[in-house]
């Protein structure tokens, strides 16, 4: 039971970071911004980039043309989780979302977005 109690401490312990994040076609400049609750779904976006499942299909077919070498991923601004949950605020990323869609305006010809 002691190894039961470990666990679910070892679990609120982790650091659950979320935020915003930017894919950007090193081609052609575009940019994809998007948000998570947590950084480690990352490799859900990856995955889905590389099996042809992504949502944003003018990025899909871009990721298919260019090859995954020509693309980053970067994170552009992390938000912690809430002291007294396991998770991010749902409202406060939205709020940094819009910040940096107005930041980078990746519309067009300069992104991803329409």
């Amino acid at each position: 039971m002691d190894r039961k109690k470990e666990l679910k401490q070892e679990y609120k312990e982790i650091k659950v970071e979320g935020g915003i994040y930017v894919i950007t076609n090193k081609q052609n400049g575009k940019k994809l911004v998007a948000s998570t609750p947590n950084f480690k779904t990352l490799n859900g976006v990856k995955f889905t980039l590389v099996n042809g499942l992504h949502t944003n299909k003018e990025l899909q077919n871009e990721w298919k043309q260019y090859g995954k070498d020509n693309f980053d991923i970067e994170h552009v601004e992390v938000l912690k989780k809430e002291e007294d949950k396991n998770r991010v605020d749902k409202k406060e990323l939205e709020k940094l979302l819009e910040k940096w869609l107005d930041k980078l305006q990746p519309y067009g010809e300069k992104g991803y977005h329409s």
